[in-house]
């Protein structure tokens, strides 16, 4: 889909959705406590419906299809080995080429066979209890896996974490969801995990508060010059991504700023935004897992900001953005299937100073699919030009 979008700012009150990161947690909690049908009312982006679709699929023993959800293959394939021993995924976009060596290093060791070929990931043996040793440094994702995996096997079991952990507080919101469902965990200083076996899953009332990971690119709307009331957040969130709420002020004083991603990497591209058209050069550090997310992230993030006329370029590691008052616009934006590239370009694009092309803006339907609805709702004036 190609969306054109007339420079006009935002305005009026928008609510984000559901945490996409508490729901992934809150689904399989839910399943492994034995519910049928948990939070049948929550809004399904590609992500959740990915999630839903690989634990019906693994109640019945079937291959599961992962879509493009990294969060789905990555916490669903040590509870799959726990529970039945064995397991098949598969996913779309970039996803079985995202990298699953902390888990394959694991399997070696454990004597589990694996092989992945023609974008398929085919897993069979049991996961023992016992000691698990896996950086914190690659993705937080594998140790959640882990988290929820390991409470089910018959044996005691601990996590070791082999470097500094990185994205704590997805870590954060995995000890709480799985705490609210009955399962015990010692958390030493994010360094360890002491995690007994042998224990249930219990069902648990659960409703999923507002993304503070989507509500990041509502707050650069503001920065860039929009009017919007940003409703239905929960300040006292386990969510990290409450940090850009934090680092609005700091971001609104003029003059060179660092910011560090190690535990914010999906606020990247609403930051970035808002560094685009701030007063001073801002430097984005500890970023490298961006470049293994649905794109290379930092090289889309510059690519995007350069194409709407920003000042940015990368580093190994992050990017540096040089503020301007206001950006040209124009575009084409390619937002290389990155739902989260898409939305910080639209952002932009409204504040900018002439119309803005966006090529491939449909993959907001990852993670929130009425972005674009809301967008026009809240005033946005997008076209959909036809493709062929």
């Amino acid at each position: 889909m190609k969306l054109v979008i007339t420079p006009k700012p935002l305005q009026g009150s928008v609510t984000p959705p559901p945490s996409k990161s508490l729901a992934h947690r809150a689904l399989i909690a839910a399943f492994l406590a034995g519910e049928a049908n948990p939070l049948p009312d929550l809004p399904e982006s590609q992500d959740i419906l990915a999630t839903r679709e690989c634990l019906s699929a693994l109640r019945e023993g079937k291959p599961m299809d992962c879509r493009e959800s990294g969060s789905t293959l990555r916490f669903l394939i040590p509870v799959a080995l726990a529970l039945r021993g064995e397991g098949a995924f598969t996913g779309r976009g970039r996803l079985m080429e995202r990298p699953q060596t902390p888990y394959f290093e694991i399997f070696h060791e454990k004597n589990i066979f694996f092989a992945q070929k023609d974008h398929i990931l085919t897993l069979k043996g049991r996961l023992p209890p016992g000691q698990y040793r896996l950086p914190g440094n690659v993705s937080s994702q594998f140790i959640t896996g882990l988290l929820f995996a390991l409470p089910l096997l018959e044996g005691d079991s601990e996590i070791i974490l082999t470097t500094p952990l990185e994205s704590r507080g997805y870590v954060d919101l995995t000890l709480d969801v799985l705490q609210k469902h009955g399962i015990s965990i010692e958390n030493r200083e994010y360094q360890t995990f002491i995690v007994p076996g042998g224990q249930k899953f219990q069902a648990a009332p659960c409703t999923v508060e507002a993304d503070w990971s989507q509500a990041a690119f509502w707050y650069a709307a503001n920065f860039a010059g929009c009017q919007l009331q940003i409703e239905g957040l929960n300040f006292d969130s386990a969510q990290g991504d409450k940090q850009a709420a934090a680092l609005y002020w700091p971001m609104a004083r003029p003059g060179d700023l660092d910011i560090d991603l190690a535990h914010i990497p999906d606020l990247a591209p609403p930051l970035a935004a808002m560094a685009a058209v701030r007063r001073g050069t801002t430097r984005f550090v500890n970023g490298g897992r961006l470049r293994l997310k649905e794109s290379d992230r930092i090289a889309a993030i510059t690519a995007a900001l350069n194409a709407l006329g920003a000042q940015a370029e990368e580093t190994p590691e992050g990017f540096v953005v040089y503020g301007l008052p206001r950006l040209e616009g124009g575009g084409p934006v390619d937002c290389q299937n990155d739902h989260r590239i898409a939305m910080m370009a639209g952002i932009l694009a409204c504040c900018a100073q002439r119309p803005s092309a966006l090529l491939g803006a449909e993959c907001v339907q990852k993670s929130y699919p009425q972005f674009w609805e809301e967008f026009a709702r809240l005033g946005g004036d997008i076209y959909v030009v036809p493709l062929g």
